[in-house]
This record gives structure tokens, C-alpha cells and sequence, in this order.
């Protein structure tokens, strides 16, 4: 191809044959040109020719683009070139053939086009990714971030749009503009399917709530990119729109974000709303981890903000669970006095909460207090008098003897999960995943006051590696040995509590025990999980089952440490089926 070339045409050909050369060599042999990242910048509009060595110019490390082995305009120039070479001088015909090919001008202008692409797309080589297996046969060009990138853009480009949204703030003349599409629009939801329904529509007019239209951007962008961002104080509204035009998975994913954001939420108030959300429009999953939370957690709960914004019926809810985490019985009637001072609830709500409250875990001294001193007792006492009198009659005498004139099968003898040292102790495991550990504590004997003076020593040991008893090692035997077989794997923890004193004089109670997890989230820690055995956990089946406790960044543990809580609950033998 070289032949009855000059010297510089030579030259000039010289870079794009050692191109073609090197692109050959590096793929094995191909005589198949592939494409390459040719950097630009605004001063180069294509590789220049040069005599002798192949001295490339410098260029911007900013700008990249995709382009083949011999750009158009190049092999354009190329071949009119060598069309020139081969002519016989005639102008006329010179010209007639030249003109088929481009002009500088059109050369030119295909540079710009492509400078103009570059700018539009500048990351396109950054996020080119190539996956090969062993053979280099199967290649993966992912550029769905860009896609992405272009979606988003044409939210804000009005020059493409063929559908305006026009969105007003409830009954007032305040709106929002929208240049859409109507593509992507029909594309995620059903409604707007429904509204477009005519092609001929270009506009539509939306009304929403002025909490529901500052957000509306944000719902067309999840449109346009499928994706999001949330504070806590916009979730509430945003589900409204994702429901109301029936984005479905966008609605999932907020219910989910805000069940998984609950210790977050509850010292800013949000938990209490979010049920009381969930409760209109029957999201019944994020109802019952929205009170599973309140109730775990009501120690904390009742000091907050949050406790004076509980309705009615959730109050009674929380007060009919056995399983609330308090100091004791007397934060609970405090907590309510306090909200039903703060709220004045109709008369007949104000004491169905209190013949809630369990009067007979609290101790004879502190009733007669309540008595004296409490002014929503003294406005109520009429209603809750007999439960009074039942509690002093409990504390009189021992738990067998009551329980043969009185029916104790009901929740006022069953205790909640107190923290006081009455009830249990705290215990911090450090490093949980490296071996047993042991420790020993003091209960008292029955809730009682009868019983008060007598203490049940308690033992407990941890174990990190107990095996259940479905996969406990088996033997099968090798020749003469015995060769164990078990998984490691299968292997989690596991706690047994045994008191430390005879038995019989626990006569007519039972004991089941608690054990509470605390977590940390946010620099806040919380109970997030509750088992209830007689026992051992090996009774629950699922304790601790999916904790990585050898990981220091387990959500499970505190700083490297295991926090948990264990509550000992004296029961009459016939409330153990009545326990939830």
C-alpha cells in the first residue's frame, strides 16, 4: 500500500499502520480492528501527522470517548487523499470526485458533534467494566449508571418533554411545574397509565397536600431513576404518593426502611405516628413492629416526647402485653397518670388504663402512696378500688395459700419484664464468641410481699459453641476408629439457668426467664430480641441463630460485647399455658 509514496506521505500514513500493527499484535494475531479510548481535549481534533517517531500530543486525562481503530473523518481524509494522488489533473472531474467524500468542513463538524458527545457523556470510560473468563470469550460492557445519569437529566430537560404536571398545594393557587415524559410515566404506574390514557393529553393537573407536593420531585425521580433518599420526617408523605399512584415497590421499600429505622425514629416521636400510619391505612406488619418496639422498649419510651402522643387505644394495647420492659410496675402507673394528665381522656379510657396497671407487683408501701398522694387516683379510686383490695389480700399471705380462695389464672399475676434487681440482672459478655462463661445472681422468691425476704439463687452458663441435639455428633466407624462427624457450622449459642437451692421450697410456682438483647444503633442502644424459656434456649429454638458473634462489627453486639438481661418470673403453676 506503500508503494510510489513519498516520504512524507509516508510519514504521514506512518502512525495509523504502526496502530493497525500494535492492535493486531495485542489481540493474538486478529486481523479484526476493535475499538480503543482515544483521549480529547478542546485543542486536538484529531491525531496529527509527524515526522519520524510517533511523538503523541499531551491531553486531557478529563475527557475521554469511544471511538474506532480510524475515526470517519480520518479515513475520509485518507481516501480523498490518495484519490488526489492517483488523479490526472483534470479540475473538474477532480472536483466532481472529491466532493463525494468530506470536506474539511465536514470533517470539522464531525469532530465537534463528537467533542459535543464527550461532554455529555464524561464518565462513559470510567465505568466501562469487562468481566473475561479464563478463555477472554465472554465480555460485559455495564453502563447502566449512565443510563441512569441520561434518565435523570431528562427530568430537567424541557426541550424533550411531552407531558406538564402541574401539582397544587391542597386549595390554594401555589403549583409546581414538571416537564415529563409520557413513557416513563406509564411505565411505573397504573394511574398515571390511567390518566394518559387519551395521547392527546399534554397537561395534567394534580392536587396534594402541601406536605405531599414539596415532596413531588422526589417521586419523579425514583420514576426517572429508580432510586431515593429519605429523611424520617418525609416518609409518611411519601408513601401517600407511592400509593396513591400505585408505585408498588417504592411503597415496600419505605415500609421496610421505616421498620428498619425504629430506634432511630422513636427519640424524635416518630414510632407513635408511624403506627398510628400504619393502623389507617392496614400495613398490619409495620403495626405490630411498631408496638413489638414500644413494648420492648418502654422504660425509655415512657421518658420521651413520645409517651404523650400515644392514642387511646394504643395505650390499651401496650397495657394488655405481659411482655413491656420497665423498671418495675410502678413506672408503668406513673407513666400513665402522667399521660392521662397531660391527654384527659373520656372518663370510661381513663379507667379501662388503669385497671390495667397490675397493682399486685407493686409493693403494699408503694400502693398506700399512690393512694395518699396520686390526684388521678383519688379522681378514679371508685373504679379500681376492688383491684386495690385484691392486691393487699395477695400480699398478705403466701402465693399457694391465695391461690386457693382467689382465681389467679388472669394477667394480674403474671409479671412483665422488670429490670429491677428484684426481677433479674444485667450481663455484659465480653469477646462472647471465645468461650463458656458463668455468672450467679439473686431473685426474689414470688412477687408476693408475703415472700419478699426470701431470695433463689440463680446460676447460668453461657455457651457460644452448643450443639442442638439434631446435630450433635454422630460415629461412623472407619475400620476399628471412630470417626466423629458434625459440622463446626452448626454449632451457636446457647444459655441454661438452674437455681443454686432445693427445689421443693418453690411449691406451687414456676419459673419461666427472659432473656433480653440490647443493641446499638445510632450511638443508641435498644432491646431489639426477647426469649422466653423455662430452662434452657435450647427450648426457643432460635436464640442468638443468626448472630456472628466472632465479627466486632455484629449488629449483636456493643463494642465487641454481648449485652443481655436476664429476668426471672415467678408464675402460679396453672398461668404457665397462659403465658403468650
Amino acid at each position: 500500500m506503500f508503494h510510489g509514496k513519498s516520504l512524507s506521505e509516508m510519514n504521514y500514513l506512518l502512525p495509523f499502520a504502526t496502530l493497525i500493527l500494535l492492535t493486531a499484535v495485542t489481540e493474538g494475531g486478529s486481523s479484526k480492528l476493535s475499538g480503543r479510548f482515544i483521549p480529547l481535549t478542546e485543542n486536538s481534533s484529531a491525531i496529527p501527522a509527524q515526522d519520524g517517531n510517533i511523538n503523541m500530543p499531551e491531553m486531557s486525562k478529563d475527557t475521554t470517548v469511544w471511538a474506532p481503530p480510524l475515526a470517519e473523518e480520518e479515513r475520509n481524509t485518507k481516501v480523498a487523499k490518495e484519490k488526489d494522488d492517483n488523479d490526472d489533473g483534470d479540475g473538474d472531474e477532480s472536483h466532481s470526485r472529491s466532493s463525494s467524500v468530506s470536506s474539511p468542513e465536514v470533517t470539522r463538524w464531525n469532530t465537534l458533534r463528537r467533542k459535543v458527545a464527550v461532554r455529555r457523556s464524561p464518565s462513559l470510560a470510567r465505568t466501562l467494566k469487562l468481566d473475561l473468563n479464563d478463555d477472554n470469550s465472554i465480555a460485559m460492557i455495564n453502563h447502566s449508571s449512565i443510563l441512569i445519569d441520561h434518565l435523570h437529566g431528562l427530568l430537567y430537560n424541557s426541550n424533550s418533554s411531552d407531558v406538564m404536571l402541574k401539582v397544587y398545594t391542597g386549595n390554594s393557587d401555589e403549583v409546581k411545574v414538571f416537564q415529563t415524559h409520557h413513557l416513563l410515566l406509564i411505565l411505573q404506574s397504573d394511574v398515571f397509565e390511567d390518566l394518559l390514557l387519551n395521547q392527546s393529553v399534554t397537561t395534567l393537573i394534580l392536587r396534594e397536600t402541601a406536605e405531599c407536593a414539596a415532596l413531588f420531585e422526589k417521586l419523579l425521580r425514583y420514576l426517572y431513576c429508580g432510586e431515593i433518599t429519605l429523611l424520617l420526617n418525609q416518609v409518611v408523605p411519601l408513601h401517600k404518593l407511592a400509593s396513591k399512584y400505585h408505585v408498588s415497590a417504592l411503597e415496600q421499600g419505605i415500609i421496610e426502611y421505616m421498620s428498619q429505622q425504629l430506634a432511630r425514629a422513636s427519640p424524635q416521636g416518630y414510632v407513635v405516628s408511624w403506627y398510628h400510619y400504619s393502623l389507617r391505612i392496614g400495613e398490619q406488619t409495620l403495626q405490630e413492629r411498631c408496638k413489638q418496639f414500644l413494648a420492648w422498649n418502654m422504660s425509655t419510651v415512657i421518658h420521651s416526647q413520645e409517651w404523650q402522643t400515644i392514642s387511646d387505644d394504643l395505650m390499651i394495647s401496650l397495657l394488655q402485653r405481659s411482655d413491656l420492659v420497665v423498671e418495675n410496675e410502678l413506672e408503668i402507673y406513673y407513666g400513665v397518670e402522667e399521660w392521662i394528665k397531660r391527654n384527659q381522656p373520656d372518663i370510661m379510657i381513663a379507667e379501662t388504663v388503669l385497671k390495667l396497671i397490675r397493682y399486685t407487683m407493686i409493693s403494699p408501701q408503694h400502693l398506700f402512696h399512690i393512694q395518699k398522694t396520686s390526684s388521678v387516683m383519688n379522681e378514679h379510686y371508685n373504679s379500681v378500688h376492688n383491684l386495690f383490695f385484691l392486691a393487699f389480700q395477695f400480699h398478705s399471705t403466701t402465693p399457694p395459700v391465695f391461690a386457693k380462695y382467689f382465681d389467679v389464672n388472669c394477667s394480674l399475676f403474671i409479671p412483665r419484664n422488670y429490670l429491677s434487681s428484684s426481677w433479674g440482672s444485667p450481663w455484659v459478655i465480653n469477646n462472647p464468641a471465645r468461650d463458656d462463661r458463668s455468672t450467679s445472681f439473686q431473685t426474689q422468691l414470688a412477687p408476693s410481699n408475703y415472700d419478699a425476704n426470701k431470695k433463689v439463687t440463680w446460676n447460668v452458663l453461657f455457651s457460644p459453641r452448643w450443639l442442638p441435639i439434631s446435630v450433635r455428633p454422630s460415629y461412623s466407624y472407619s475400620g476399628h476408629r471412630a470417626v466423629q462427624a458434625f459440622n463446626p457450622e452448626d454449632s451457636r449459642p446457647r444459655i441454661i439457668i438452674t437455681p443454686a437451692t432445693n427445689s421443693v421450697s418453690f411449691a406451687g410456682v414456676n419459673f419461666q426467664k427472659t432473656i433480653l438483647v440490647r443493641v446499638k444503633q445510632d450511638g443508641r442502644s435498644y432491646v431489639k430480641h426477647v426469649y422466653d424459656f423455662h430452662q434452657s434456649t435450647e427450648e426457643t429454638g432460635d436464640f442468638l441463630l443468626k448472630a456472628d458473634l466472632q465479627k466486632p462489627s455484629s449488629e449483636y453486639l456493643i463494642d465487641n460485647s454481648l449485652y443481655l438481661h436476664i429476668i426471672i418470673k415467678p408464675i402460679y403453676q396453672s398461668l404457665i399455658k397462659a403465658i403468650k
